[in-house]
């Protein structure tokens, strides 16, 4: 026998294990919809922690070390079902993502926020949204504006921020109710030489990388928008 086990042992906290204050920097994300009506008046704001990064997020979040050690890939799902083996490497013709994008499409990746009038359970397998609102003016669309994208991230003391937003105008004629929000990327995968020179540009379509179901629906009246906010933040 070595020695007695732990629990026969009379130990004391030491003083340097208890909270100093001293905290790790904490990640969250927060949701906010601002409704207006027709005039212009604000009628609602719903505001909700979230938390729901799909698979296709953490696939995507993977370091480069991850796969050059692995020698594995992981499968990223687009919106329309198809799949796709995402191997980033440094040898010859590996598939990357290149910052900022090599394309014109959408150069900083970020296709859009969307909103949908359905759910899902499970928002990490989710791909698309459940019953996505569809761009336009027809019954039970919305017309979805620009996302707007900063430049730079905020910092403020021990705090750090940025907010995409999109806005949502209803000339549907009725009420359209939201119950889901996601944001989707449009990926863009270039395969490269090992001098870094491109040699082929993959375009995936769009991809899920965020996924919140609403914790009340928003009704946006007709001829009334809704401007949809995600605030990603260090250290709230």
């Amino acid at each position: 026998m070595v020695g007695r086990g732990i629990e026969d042992i009379d130990i004391k906290m030491p003083r340097d294990a208890y909270d100093t204050g001293k905290h790790m920097p904490t990640f969250n994300v927060y949701l906010t919809a601002i409704v207006r009506d027709s005039e212009g008046r604000v009628v609602k704001i719903h505001r909700q922690r979230s938390h729901s990064p799909t698979a296709n997020f953490i696939g995507l979040m993977l370091p480069l070390q991850y796969f050059i050690n692995t020698n594995s890939s992981y499968t990223l799902t687009n919106t329309g079902g198809s799949t796709t083996s995402y191997q980033p490497n440094t040898t010859i013709q590996a598939y990357d993502i290149s910052y900022p994008n090599a394309e014109q499409n959408f150069q900083t990746y970020l296709a859009m926020i969307q909103v949908g009038s359905g759910q899902q359970s499970n928002p990490y397998s989710a791909n698309s949204l459940a019953a996505p609102i569809a761009n336009g003016s027809g019954t039970g669309q919305l017309a979805y504006g620009q996302p707007s994208i900063p430049s730079t991230i905020t910092v403020s003391g021990s705090e750090a921020y940025f907010t995409i937003s999109q806005t949502f105008n209803n000339n549907s004629g009725s009420t359209v109710t939201i119950t889901e929000v996601g944001i989707i990327l449009n990926l863009w995968l270039n395969s490269l030489y090992i001098s870094g020179s491109i040699v082929e540009n993959n375009n995936f379509g769009n991809v899920l990388v965020w996924y919140d179901v609403l914790s009340s629906s928003i009704s946006v009246p007709n001829g009334g928008s809704v401007t949809i906010y995600y605030t990603f933040t260090v250290n709230p």
